[in-house]
């Protein structure tokens, strides 16, 4: 059986996309829809504030029909996110709320490349694979790598004023698995992907969760960029990658444009 790559897992993430009740919304006063806005501005920026556990939030206008706004949450446990879903319902804007979709996931980094390595090392030590002093010297290799990579583990988003959100599976049909490639096959695949990401570097990053067992697909991608065309540039170049041409298949995408909590339903929400 292919063995499955090492992972590191860090914050736990939850995308939440809503449709505002703008008839309801236009229909109050205005000064009545200043003390609302005011009200919940002021608990949504503590919610998405950046806090000594590593939590943290950020706020978007949706682009398209799917939805008006996406609030996106990062939290140290499942827990911390539920307790953000509760106090959400407790916005004075939450009437004026309905969701219309939502993702939950882990941030993960996935260690194609390191696989081989570290199973070279364990079996150079004379240990017996899978055996508990295997199990704990890799997970001694997997801690160190967890401090080096804690930036990533436990990202804080972006100031970038757009994002590009979609989950993704990897096929699992009968004449492509990726699941049933070798895990140096995978690996070469993943770096040769990994190139094409590279040459954005400067222009797009990302964040990588996992929901496998937790959402419908098997991982979400978050993009973050200045500019949502290199969105665009950036995934359509990754399409003529091995890894997404033949092995990948996508949910919908969501683009939003980021916003401050003070301007969330205002109807010119960049204006000065």
């Amino acid at each position: 059986m292919p063995q499955p790559p090492s992972t590191l897992e860090g914050a736990f993430l939850l995308h939440q996309l809503f449709r505002v009740d703008w008839t309801a919304w236009h229909d109050l006063k205005e000064k009545k829809r200043r003390r609302i806005q005011a009200e919940s501005a002021e608990v949504l920026r503590e919610l998405c504030s950046r806090g000594a556990g590593d939590d943290s939030g950020a706020l978007y206008h949706v682009l398209g029909h799917k939805g008006d706004l996406m609030f996106v949450f990062s939290r140290t446990t499942a827990e911390k996110l539920a307790e953000v879903e509760r106090q959400l319902t407790r916005l004075p804007l939450w009437p004026y709320l309905e969701s219309t979709y939502s993702y939950f996931s882990i941030v993960e980094l996935s260690l194609h490349g390191a696989h081989e390595r570290y199973r070279n090392l364990l079996l150079q030590q004379g240990l017996e694979e899978h055996s508990k002093d295997w199990d704990a010297a890799l997970e001694k290799m997997l801690e160190e790598d967890r401090q080096v990579q804690k930036a990533r583990l436990w990202p804080e988003f972006p100031e970038d004023p757009y994002i590009c959100f979609y989950p993704m599976d990897k096929r699992r049909g009968e004449v492509h698995n990726w699941f049933m490639l070798e895990a140096p096959d995978r690996g070469k695949l993943m770096s040769s992907h990994g190139k094409t990401g590279r040459r954005y570097a400067n222009k797009v990053s990302q964040i990588i969760s996992s929901s496998m067992g937790l959402d419908d697909f098997d991982w979400g991608v978050s993009l973050f960029s200045h500019d949502p065309l290199y969105f665009k540039k950036l995934i359509y170049d990754m399409r003529f990658d091995e890894v997404s041409a033949v092995y990948a298949e996508f949910g919908p995408f969501f683009i939003g444009r980021r916003i401050q909590p003070e301007r969330l339903l205002e109807l010119q929400p960049w204006s000065d």
